[in-house]
């Protein structure tokens, strides 16, 4: 009986040493990602770059939209109404179309400068993705690892338990 406690014991504390080789290889992994996802590189800013997000953000928004309407409506209000020799601009509005050329000439490259820096933004986060799953599949393969070894164990344990009940049981028939 003591034998068959000390095989036991020993089967569980290997068992246990597995275990603990399995967790210490997941932090390991862990820590690689970890690293990475809490230490992000800080972004620094040119003044063109600060410059160009400003830009892109009130050329997108309604404000921009409403004011810029509002304007050219009074342009043209102005330069439709107001006696001829008070006209800057009459009706075919050359000058207003010069400027309408030059500010989208203007806006144009400046906003797709904020969105190049959107799209490695983006692309950055993207990378923080992928290794969230790389992360989370790792867990899970150390989870199956776990689940497959304990199971291994408990199958030879009870193997070796039924084994066990079989001689107790021919010890018994051959004492009857």
């Amino acid at each position: 009986m003591d034998k068959d406690l000390d095989n036991l014991l020993n089967a569980k504390s290997i068992q246990v040493k597995k275990l603990q080789e399995i967790v210490k290889k997941a932090i390991e992994d862990e820590n690689l990602i970890t690293n990475n996802l809490l230490n992000p590189p800080k972004e620094l800013l040119t003044k063109g770059q600060s410059i160009s997000d400003k830009v892109a953000k009130f050329g997108g928004s309604w404000a921009f939209i409403i004011s810029f309407f509002i304007i050219l409506v009074v342009w043209i209000l102005f330069n439709t109404l107001t006696p001829i020799k008070d006209n800057f601009d009459p009706y075919p509005f050359i000058l207003m179309n010069l400027i309408l050329s030059c500010i989208a000439a203007l806006q144009a490259p400046i906003i797709m400068m904020s969105q190049n820096r959107q799209e490695e933004k983006d692309r950055k986060r993207s990378e923080n993705d992928y290794l969230i799953n790389l992360k989370a599949e790792l867990e899970i393969n150390a989870l199956n690892q776990k689940i497959d070894l304990i199971l291994e164990e408990q199958i030879q344990s009870l193997f070796e338990s039924q084994a066990a009940q079989l001689e107790i049981l021919k010890k018994l028939e051959q004492k009857l």
